[in-house]
């Protein structure tokens, strides 16, 4: 990633100099470098700097899109001012016009103490005076996370009719580290599968572990590897998993973020929940197996071509909720192992084929 420009220079000559504030989740971090490549391809030379939480920055590195990354480390609810100011004080005079993702008030507090002359953004949380380039928000038209993303970055008239294009994420993978990961943690030479447990919203996005376990035992019985990926929360179970299990691998809060862009990439195929960890897979390219319980499909699907929802649609989903209402989580529970068993032996074959 470039070191910042000095003021002016940004982008080459005459290069339209964009900040873009970012989300606070990884999945939408991802889910943004749509955005990002969406500016690069319509404004040539332009510079693109990306404003986001520090542990967003590896994600940042792996997407070619983005000249500079700037941390702003404040937590979830946490005002933050001090912060705030302190990096706005470093981006003034730096930008053109800045793009704000996130819906907040806050998050539009930086392009304006930056003194930004165009500040794009949704309207919502009383963000009149922080925000000049005000957009209504059309969820019926702009249905998905994504859609929103990009729309910001295109002009009002050509986004409120939402048929514009959405490149799809694509993360670059360092194959130096990944022969780095292989080697550390043991890895062997068996085709690997994927496996996402944890889901930062709530468990009822979650798929059960005795499901994750059962279908680990399986694909192991069939000549896999299985690889567990996740964070230091996910560690519990992640062992829940794996314990006593060969070739299956607890690497929960033993890897970086980026290290999960690497090993994903690596992957054969992925069977994961809804969650950040299910983009980062899909923008490596790997095939998606992707778990819907409260959340919708429709919504925040994975970006790729290479992926298969399952999805049990039951009249009490989606609820959106980070726990069942109802106290069952059939939606999730009734999605069996067999059936993701029979969907990746599926995918095999066809990737065997392709090969």
């Amino acid at each position: 990633m470039a070191e910042p420009a000095p003021p002016g220079e940004e982008g080459g000559e005459g290069g339209e100099r964009i900040l873009v504030v970012g989300p606070s989740w990884v999945g939408d971090m991802v889910m943004a470098q749509s955005l990002l490549m969406t500016l690069k391809d319509r404004h040539l030379g332009c510079h693109l700097g990306v404003v986001a939480p520090g542990w967003s920055l590896p994600i940042l590195e792996r997407m070619p899109e983005v000249d500079e990354a700037i941390a702003l480390d404040v937590g979830h609810g946490e005002f933050g001012w001090a912060t705030r100011r302190a990096v706005a004080r470093t981006l003034r005079g730096r930008f053109d016009r800045a793009i704000v993702l996130p819906r907040s008030w806050k998050s539009a507090l930086v392009p304006f103490l930056a003194g930004i002359p165009r500040r794009t953004g949704f309207t919502g949380e009383q963000r009149l005076l922080l925000l000049n380039d005000r957009r209504r928000l059309d969820k019926a038209v702009l249905d998905q996370t994504v859609k929103r993303f990009v729309a910001l970055g295109l002009p009002a008239d050509e986004a409120a009719g939402g048929g514009f294009p959405i490149p799809p994420p694509r993360l670059v993978v360092d194959d130096d580290n990944l022969a780095e990961l292989r080697r550390a943690h043991g890895l062997s030479s068996r085709p690997a599968i994927g496996m996402m447990p944890g889901a930062e919203y709530g468990p009822a996005k979650q798929w059960p572990l005795e499901h994750f376990r059962t279908l680990a035992e399986a694909l192991v019985a069939e000549g896999f590897e299985v690889r567990v990926l996740g964070g230091p929360k996910d560690a519990e179970a992640g062992e829940a998993i794996a314990r006593e299990v060969d070739h299956v691998h607890n690497l929960c809060g033993q890897t970086r973020l980026a290290d999960a862009v690497d090993l994903l990439a690596d992957c054969r195929q992925v069977v994961t929940n809804d969650s950040g960890l299910m983009h980062v897979a899909a923008a490596t390219g790997t095939r998606v197996h992707a778990l819907y319980g409260s959340s919708s499909p429709a919504y925040t699907p994975p970006l790729t071509d290479s992926a298969e929802i399952h999805y049990l649609a039951l009249e009490c989903s989606p609820c959106f909720q980070r726990t069942c209402p109802l106290g069952h989580t059939r939606c999730l529970v009734e999605l069996s192992p067999e059936r993701l068993l029979t969907a990746v032996l599926a995918a095999e074959r066809r990737i065997a084929v392709e090969e």
